[in-house]
């Protein structure tokens, strides 16, 4: 008995001893995990990173989800900017597709690390439409009739057809999904194509490239040309070009890996 009570003792004190430190490397942990801000791209809205938000959330991140305005990419790097400026500690910017030519002029020290996800990550002067070229990159299925244009206040806007968005875009979604994409489907300025880039925070910031292997957007060829310029940790997934739709839970892990 008096054996038993000493260790009970003992085990009570090892256990007060060691709380104040446990407490503290959580409290620590906490202070310094990074939050992450998901940029969508064209043809898109924020709900396209809804299913990757709540994955990340899960994991006891805290996620920004910010508008991307789609009018060109220094716009809307400054709007992208203004978001940042109102958040304390260390951030993971990440980009799908046009929103890489996004996150790629941003340039804010609190960045620590930059996710390409099926993304641009063109460098400085270069306009986002090289990737598009069929000599170089051959295979985007991202052509008239499949992209279409309108008159817009910015002379002209291009989406995706309605008809074409579930094979071309994101051909490993179901129908009903398409058709929830295509109503939250945000038209894209033509000269944001066009539009030479600013220089390129990726040359100063650690970088990861997620491709999708099955891209009928961009072409895989082009993601992998990105990838391996800017000097990227690399992973494929076989996904369409809406990998953070129809894969989630594999996205919102690649991004965690930035963020660890």
């Amino acid at each position: 008995m008096v054996v038993s009570q000493c260790l009970r003792a003992g085990l009570a004190a090892a256990v007060l001893a060691a709380t104040p430190a446990a407490f503290a490397a959580s409290a620590h942990a906490d202070a310094v995990r990074p939050i992450i801000v998901l940029v969508h791209g064209a043809f898109a809205d924020t709900t396209s990173w809804d299913g990757v938000a709540a994955a990340l959330r899960a994991d006891g991140y805290r996620v920004v989800v910010p508008d991307n305005p789609l009018r060109g990419p220094a716009n809307d790097a400054a709007a992208v900017e203004q978001v940042l400026d109102g958040i304390d500690g260390p951030i993971v910017l990440a980009g799908h597709s046009y929103g890489g030519a996004v996150i790629t002029n941003v340039h804010d020290p609190k960045v620590t690390a930059m996710v390409y996800i099926a993304a641009f990550a063109p460098q400085q002067g270069e306009p986002i439409a090289i990737a598009m070229d069929p000599f170089r990159f051959p295979g985007s299925q991202l052509q008239p009739p499949a992209l279409a244009l309108e008159p817009s206040s910015a002379g002209l806007d291009g989406y995706v057809a309605p008809g074409s968005f579930n094979s071309v875009f994101a051909q490993d979604v179901s129908p009903a999904t398409a058709e929830n994409m295509i109503a939250h489907q945000h038209s894209i300025a033509a000269n944001a194509l066009l539009e030479p880039s600013g220089p390129a925070s990726w040359t100063t910031t650690p970088t990861w490239y997620l491709v999708s292997a099955a891209d009928r957007v961009i072409p895989p060829a082009a993601e992998r040309y990105f990838a391996q310029r800017m000097g990227a940790h690399t992973a494929e997934v076989d996904a369409s070009h809406a990998s953070l739709v129809s894969q989630p839970a594999v996205v919102a892990a690649f991004i965690e890996q930035a963020a660890r």
